[in-house]
């Protein structure tokens, strides 16, 4: 009988250990963007938290606080602004619909198109989201100095501003949160069909069943 051949070696390298601070080891060539992802899932659990109160979820604040700040606007204006797939911003209104914070209308300027407004109630958040937010700060700077909190968020913006250049990756410089934005009115009610001066063309079919990946 003869020998059988020896197995062929393989050609993958066996992997190697984690470092003992836990990096994987295929991202020991990006320690700073492994920080930083663990970060902003730690930054988002806690801000599940402060927004609880408010009965929001994670997301859902910077909805509201376009439209606090811009009154009602198209749908198709909120998917660009917040720069998330169609289907997930349709769950998220579904959502704050269902919870009575907005509510959708079809645009008398072009009855294809879905105006999007806070309602009385939606605009009842606004303290808590405001105060959610300070505390989420305070919480996630707590162990900084106020010298070391402006040098990290100039740092965090220089980082910033070096992933929007390749391509169009960050969101209008208007939209929540933005430095350029400018203070926020106070929020009001406004009926979504009261029409958006300016608004941008009809939405392409983005609102509507249709748009929901479910």
């Amino acid at each position: 009988m003869p020998a059988r051949p020896p197995a062929a070696a393989s050609h993958r390298s066996a992997p190697a250990a984690a470092r003992r601070d836990g990096t994987p080891s295929a991202a020991r060539g990006g320690p700073v963007s492994m920080t930083l992802s663990r970060v902003a899932r730690l930054h988002r659990v806690a801000a599940g938290r402060f927004l609880r109160a408010a009965g929001l979820y994670p997301g859902q604040e910077f909805v509201m606080m376009h439209l606090w700040d811009h009154g009602p606007v198209r749908q198709s204006e909120l998917i660009r602004v917040l720069d998330l797939d169609p289907s997930t911003v349709t769950k998220m209104l579904q959502r704050l619909e269902q919870g009575g914070h907005v509510r959708r209308a079809p645009d008398p300027a072009d009855r294809r198109a879905v105006l999007v407004a806070a309602t009385d109630a939606g605009c009842a958040l606004h303290a808590q989201v405001a105060a959610a937010w300070t505390e989420l700060e305070d919480h996630s700077l707590a162990a900084l100095t106020p010298d070391e909190r402006r040098e990290l968020a100039r740092l965090l913006g220089k980082v910033e501003g070096g992933l929007c250049k390749p391509a169009p990756l960050c969101p209008d410089p208007q939209g929540p949160g933005s430095p350029g934005a400018g203070p926020p009115p106070e929020p009001t009610a406004q009926p979504a069909d009261a029409g958006a001066p300016g608004s941008p063309p009809a939405d392409a079919g983005a609102a509507g069943p249709a748009a929901d990946a479910r």
